[in-house]
C-alpha cells in the first residue's frame, strides 16, 4: 500500500487486514483487493540499473542478479515489527512451495529489496534471512543512500518514509524486465504460479 504526506496512516485497519489475512491462511489470488497498478506490465520495463549490497556483503547491480532467472521482488527492511514479518512468512512459504516444484523451482529466485538503507547492512540482511528460513535461492539486498529515491520513483513505493513501503510482489522474467505486478500481499500459490510461468 501506498501511503501519501498529506492523508493520516491508516495503521489500525492496515493491521486488521494483515491479521484477516493471516487467518484466511493465505488469501486465493482472486480474493485479492483490487489495484490500478496491478497486473501484466506490457511493455515489460527493463530493471533500473540500481547497485546494491546483498547480504553477503558482496556488491550487485539489480539487472545482473535478475538476469537468468524468472524472480520475485518484495520490499522490507529489517526493523520493521509489523508488515515486514509477514512478507518475510509469505517468502518463506513460496520458497517452500517452489521447492517441491523442479525444475521451476531451480530457475527462480526470491529477492527481499530494503527501503532503509541507513539502518540495514549486509549483517542486518543475513540475520533477517536467517530468522525466515531462507535458502540460496533468496537473497536480500539493500541500495545505497543515494539511489533509495531512485528505487521508490521506479517502483512508485510511496513516500520517503521507512515503513512507507508497499506489499506488493514484483515479478520479473529472464531478462530482468518487469512483467507482472501483484495486488498488496499476494498469496504464496499467486507468486509461485507467476514464477512457474
Amino acid at each position: 500500500m501506498t501511503f501519501h504526506p498529506a492523508l493520516p496512516r491508516p495503521a489500525e485497519p492496515s493491521r486488521r487486514r494483515c491479521l484477516a489475512w493471516l487467518a484466511a491462511g493465505w488469501l486465493a489470488p482472486d480474493q485479492l483487493v483490487a489495484d490500478e497498478a496491478m497486473g501484466p506490465v506490457e511493455p515489460p520495463l527493463r530493471a533500473p540499473d540500481l547497485p546494491l549490497r546483498l547480504d553477503d556483503g558482496r556488491a550487485a547491480r539489480l539487472p545482473a542478479l535478475l538476469a537468468g532467472k524468472r524472480s520475485a521482488l518484495q520490499f522490507m527492511f529489517t526493523g520493521c515489527t509489523s508488515i515486514c514479518p509477514v512478507q518475510g512468512a509469505l517468502f518463506a512459504e513460496a520458497q517452500r512451495r517452489l521447492l517441491s516444484v523442479p525444475p521451476a523451482g531451480a530457475s527462480v529466485q526470491l529477492l527481499s529489496l530494503s527501503i532503509d538503507p541507513l539502518g540495514d547492512d549486509p549483517p542486518a540482511l543475513a540475520a533477517w534471512r536467517r530468522r525466515h528460513g531462507a535458502g540460496p535461492a533468496w537473497r536480500a539486498a539493500v541500495p545505497p543512500v543515494r539511489e533509495a529515491g531512485r528505487v521508490r520513483a521506479w517502483f512508485d513505493t510511496g513516500v520517503p518514509e521507512r515503513d512507507a513501503h508497499t506489499t506488493q510482489v514484483y515479478i520479473f522474467d529472464h531478462e530482468a524486465r518487469l512483467v507482472w505486478r501483484t495486488g498488496e500481499l499476494p498469496s504464496p500459490a499467486e507468486i509461485v504460479a507467476h514464477l512457474s510461468r
